[in-house]
């Protein structure tokens, strides 16, 4: 008996090497996935960008004139790496409208958020504390704007807001103002734009951490003397600050490099870094530069990335 259970052991080995094998590749490929994904959505095409902003203008197709280029072997190649130069980067340093498109996107996008912060504030709270059963139709509600095209929702707000537009047309049928208000082609409805669009991103990461939250510190801090108001800021903020951190990024991000809502809204005058960036690429044809425009972007909004990433840390080890 203890031959046949010795010969036996080495035969269930290896039955199950290939079960292993296949285990171990499965594991493999779920952390694989994100890093191609990564690299061929993300790495590449910034390389592509980056190498296009070391290029010079010229009148072609594309047009500007490549560099590091393969074709004429690794002698050129490094050629063409040892000509490589910055002017393109230089001359955003030397044109204040750059400078300027960048400071007032930052300040549009920060307001924005903020604005989007005390609007959706409230509404993810209301959504956490509603009963069980009609949760999943409000937070139906706050994702339907989705069913609909960004552009036509943006082209509503223009209806709306123009001065013989529906806002106009309801105050003065109230006899609350005496002549249309100008919004239209403003910051002010830029504002109310980028609130709307991005309105649900700030409520459903608030809604998530308010949902899982225990209610019962806050019922135990007003049994021991401490004001509803209190008790929200000592124990109900804090504990969905993480949600705050998320809504905001996830708002500030794209609304920084947002085009559609101050092309449409703001008006001509209106300058954005998104727009700087589409009058490039489209009217001046410059494509070294705006290509400069977008890597210094991109880098320029990796900084709050980082601080989200160091506040998730730290507050991994608090938890520890």
């Amino acid at each position: 008996m203890t031959d046949i259970a010795a010969t036996a052991a080495p035969s269930m080995e290896t039955a199950t090497l290939p079960a292993r094998l296949a285990k171990g590749f499965v594991n493999r490929l779920v952390i694989i996935i994100p890093y191609l994904w990564l690299l061929f959505f993300f790495l590449i095409p910034f390389i592509i960008v980056f190498k296009i902003s070391l290029s010079q203008t010229a009148i072609s197709m594309p047009p500007y004139t490549p560099v590091l280029d393969f074709s004429d072997g690794i002698s050129g190649f490094l050629a063409g790496f040892r000509e490589l130069n910055f002017d393109n980067y230089t001359w955003l340093t030397q044109d204040a409208l750059y400078f300027n498109a960048y400071v007032t996107s930052l300040i549009i996008a920060a307001i924005s958020t903020m604005l989007t912060l005390i609007v959706g504030y409230p509404i993810a709270y209301g959504m956490a504390r509603a009963p069980a059963t009609i949760r999943p139709t409000l937070l139906m509600l706050v994702i339907l704007p989705f069913w609909t095209s960004f552009l036509i929702r943006v082209y509503a707000w223009i209806g709306i807001l123009k001065p013989e537009g529906l806002l106009n047309q309801l105050l003065m049928s109230l006899h609350i103002i005496s002549q249309p208000l100008v919004i239209l082609n403003t910051y002010t409805a830029i504002f109310i734009g980028i609130v709307y669009s991005y309105l649900p991103f700030m409520v459903l990461p608030l809604y998530s951490s308010l949902e899982k939250m225990d209610y019962s510190l806050v019922e135990a801090a007003e049994d021991l003397g401490c004001p509803p108001i209190g008790a929200f800021w000592k124990i109900t903020f804090p504990l969905s600050l993480p949600g705050v951190v998320a809504g905001c990024l996830l708002v500030f991000i794209p609304a920084v490099g947002e085009f559609v809502i101050p092309d449409l809204l703001g008006g001509s005058q209106t300058l954005m870094i998104g727009k700087t960036l589409w009058n490039e690429f489209f009217s001046n044809r410059d494509w070294p530069v705006s290509s400069a425009v977008a890597v210094i972007l991109l880098l320029v909004l990796t900084i709050p990335i980082m601080f989200f990433q160091q506040a998730q840390a730290k507050a991994q080890e608090q938890g520890r």
